[in-house]
């Protein structure tokens, strides 16, 4: 047996299955508009399911890091009563 499905075992974590890994990929797969929108294969390969996942991801952050920048820079600008009303929608 190997050193890590002696630790898992160990530590009480549940095993997870591989087909419940499967399942995971294929959502996944569902989920990321890169793969979603592939109109040519339904066959990738679960590594590259993850990679576009992890990319993804990664455009997200950058999305959000994009917006909030953006958002302080329009809450800086705007006079008072503009600036609490966009701190009320957001605590919305």
């Amino acid at each position: 047996m190997s050193s890590r499905k002696s630790r898992s075992r160990q530590s009480g974590a549940p095993m997870i299955t591989e087909e419940q890994i499967n399942d995971l990929v294929v959502q996944l797969h569902r989920l990321v508009p890169e793969l979603r929108d592939r109109r040519s294969s339904n066959k990738v390969s679960a590594s590259r399911v993850l990679q576009e996942t992890c990319s993804y991801i990664r455009s997200l952050h950058k999305e959000v890091d994009d917006l909030s920048e953006r958002l302080s820079q329009l809450l800086e600008t705007a006079d008072s009563a503009q600036a609490a009303f966009i701190r009320s929608l957001l605590t919305q």
